[in-house]
């Protein structure tokens, strides 16, 4: 459908929390079943000369698919982020969709979803799905929708609204929307009610823009990054889907003019369907060996690798939960040339000379297996199964042997090291999140991270880890770690960023670098213990207070916390929302905090003393009292103000930061 015939103003929205997963679900429907599209059409691109491909036809092929690859892993990415947002507002991570191709009715009329080889008219199907808002255009030739209909259901009513939208940014405005009206209406705290501990970060997922959502704008957050990468907020934003389809289109255009008869891609099926359809129109049913069966080993591992994702999602524990992802990337990688394989291969004897491609059929249901310790064992039998009917393929039909076997190998190496994992649950908690370093855009759709050689940490009562080396043992507090990141920076070789397990190694460094960082650490989550007879680390000479612009209280001095000693680096938080107080947990981000990090200088004294203990006292939902020689200064170093004692706001409230001024009282401050 035009543009033009589809709602201009503004989605409606949602009106309940029932209506807001009922929108995030079709989202997660719709990110998933454009990854499979796109995968779809890449999968069907010729590989070689001997497809009638001129050298420089084959490279810009092979651009092409490094392009849609890249779109491809995005779109994993978003729905990543969609399950992330359902999981903060209570809801199950969402990975159920219907086959392909797409009912009328299920989308809008304008949303047409079917699976298609690389053509001119698919490629601009695909620029028009990813279009922005503002751009009017046509959908690419024969993806017209078969009727014109309206969806809308009144916004106030208790079943979810299968509203209409007209593009993808607008299906993603209506979700905004939602999330700003519910917070409002009910309270933020009682909108985000879900465990994080259930949701992927970077540290888990390394994939761009994924991250762990916990308000109204983070939420928000997570959604413009969608739409940016995806349509572009504006339609010349670069790197945006959009823009991406554009460039191909350009350059597939121009080699056209160059050679009429260039055809980059296989003549895959339109929508191949694995059993004979009961309304064969628009489908190609593989009836022909041995793309029948290779067919049935490429769905089945794609839908396991959606079910060891899910499961990822259930509240399973850390290492469990990497293990999930990573066996859901391995089996996309797996899946990866059964697909392609399946696009040179004959579809049907009614049909000759169209191939075959994988229909990513998908199972009745796509729930989490339920976490206990027969979870894992279930999924590594199924892997079990797949292999074995792979080596049955392999040997009836001589055509795909190798890559069956290939494949059958692959699987059985999966199920060993997913066998090691047992899936334990985690307690409700809140967990920090922990953005990666800047991860480089994977090569393979869904990226795996490597694997670390790092020491295994001992973990102590506390919950500090312990990282032995020859000279210097390194202990990380994470709880503490405020991701300053003068670590991954500093000493890349000791902290290792995106690697799976262990990701300290103490011993890729000299030991004074060590310290040196160490010491940079402004949480103090990096703290060290010598065994080669050097210096441990001292009180520093002058107490100080540094005022982080927007963020916490970074303090370096001989602490007394609460009548504990802490150490000689802490970050406090002073925005009034951290679970982990009195430290910094990165909330402030999360709640739009705004305090300046250069207050004006007041007059003071220089102190006589300016070292010594420093005794800080978190009072009752009320201020950090702070006795001891003290500097306060500005994020830039400039003293503002020098004390014996004061009184610092950690409420968030006060107007005369970073002092308390007893707005604590007023606001119901509780710590």
């Amino acid at each position: 459908m035009p543009t033009s015939d589809m709602p201009s103003s503004r989605a409606p929205t949602p009106a309940s929390r029932e209506q807001l997963w009922g929108i995030l679900f079709e989202a997660a429907e719709i990110e998933q079943n454009l990854m499979c599209c796109y995968l779809y059409a890449m999968f069907s691109l010729k590989q070689s000369v001997d497809e009638d491909l001129t050298e420089a036809e084959l490279a810009a092929v092979q651009r092409w698919r490094g392009e849609i690859m890249d779109v491809a892993i995005e779109e994993m990415a978003h729905l990543a982020i969609v399950s992330n947002i359902l999981s903060a507002l209570g809801a199950p991570a969402h990975f159920g969709r219907q086959n392909f191709p797409i009912a009328p009715g299920y989308h809008p009329a304008g949303v047409v979803v079917k699976l298609a080889p690389f053509t001119v008219e698919t490629l601009d199907h695909f620029i028009y799905l990813e279009r922005p808002e503002s751009v009017e255009m046509a959908d690419g030739e024969g993806f017209a929708p078969e009727h014109s209909y309206v969806r809308g259901l009144a916004p106030d009513r208790l079943m979810s609204a299968t509203m209409d939208y007209a593009t993808v940014g607008k299906l993603y405005q209506a979700i905004e929307g939602g999330i700003r009206q519910l917070a409002a209406d009910i309270g933020e705290d009682a909108l985000f009610v879900g465990d994080a501990a259930h949701q992927i970060g970077h540290d888990v997922m390394a994939l761009p823009n994924v991250t762990v959502v916990r308000c109204v704008k983070t939420a928000c957050a997570a959604i413009d990054a969608i739409v940016r990468q995806g349509e572009g907020a504006d339609p010349d934003e670069a790197g945006s889907h959009f823009q991406r389809f554009l460039g191909v289109r350009a350059e597939y255009q121009a080699m056209l003019e160059a050679r009429p008869g260039f055809r980059p891609a296989r003549m895959a099926a339109h929508n191949p369907v694995m059993r004979r359809p009961p309304l064969p129109a628009g489908k190609v049913w593989i009836s022909a060996e041995p793309a029948a069966s290779l067919m049935d080993i490429g769905n089945a591992i794609y839908n396991h690798s959606l079910r060891c994702l899910a499961l990822s999602y259930a509240g399973v524990d850390g290492a469990a939960q990497r293990s999930l992802v990573n066996a859901s990337v391995d089996l996309m990688r797996i899946m990866t040339p059964v697909a392609e394989r399946l696009t040179a291969l004959p579809a049907n004897p009614d049909q000759p000379g169209c191939t075959a491609g994988l229909s990513f059929a998908t199972l009745r249901s796509a729930a989490a297996l339920p976490v206990t310790p027969g979870a894992i064992p279930v999924l590594v039998e199924r892997l079990r199964d797949i292999a074995a009917t792979s080596r049955l393929v392999a040997g009836q039909q001589s055509e795909v042997a190798d890559l069956a076997s290939k494949t059958a190998a692959d699987l059985d190496r999966l199920a060993d090291r997913l066998a090691t994992t047992t899936a334990v649950a985690v307690a409700p908690v809140e967990i920090a999140v922990t953005p990666a370093d800047h991860p480089a855009v994977p090569d393979a759709p869904l990226a795996l991270a490597a694997l670390s050689s790092a020491p295994v940490p001992e973990v102590a009562a506390d919950g500090t880890e312990i990282i032995p080396g020859k000279s210097i043992d390194l202990i990380f507090a994470g709880d503490r770690c405020i991701h300053a990141r003068h670590c991954v920076l500093g000493q890349p070789d000791v902290f290792k960023a995106n690697v799976e397990g262990p990701w300290i190694d103490p011993d890729a460094t000299s030991t004074e670098e060590l310290v040196t960082v160490a010491h940079m650490c402004p949480s103090g989550a990096i703290q060290y213990r010598r065994h080669d007879g050097g210096a441990e680390e001292a009180p520093p000479p002058v107490n100080l207070v540094q005022l982080r612009e927007n963020g916490p209280i970074g303090v370096r001095a001989d602490m007394v916390l609460a009548g504990e000693h802490v150490g000689y680096r802490a970050t406090l938080c002073r925005c009034g929302a951290s679970k982990n107080k009195p430290f910094c947990d990165g909330s402030h981000t999360g709640v739009g905090f705004v305090a300046s990090g250069e207050p004006a200088t007041r007059e003071s004294q220089p102190l006589l003393v300016r070292g010594g203990p420093l005794a800080i006292d978190p009072q009752q939902d009320g201020p950090l009292q702070v006795t001891g020689n003290l500097e306060i200064c500005a994020g830039t170093g400039r003293t503002i103000d020098r004390v014996t004692g004061a009184a610092l706001c950690r409420c968030g409230g006060s107007a005369n930061k970073p002092f308390c001024d007893g707005t604590h009282r007023r606001i119901g401050f509780k710590s």
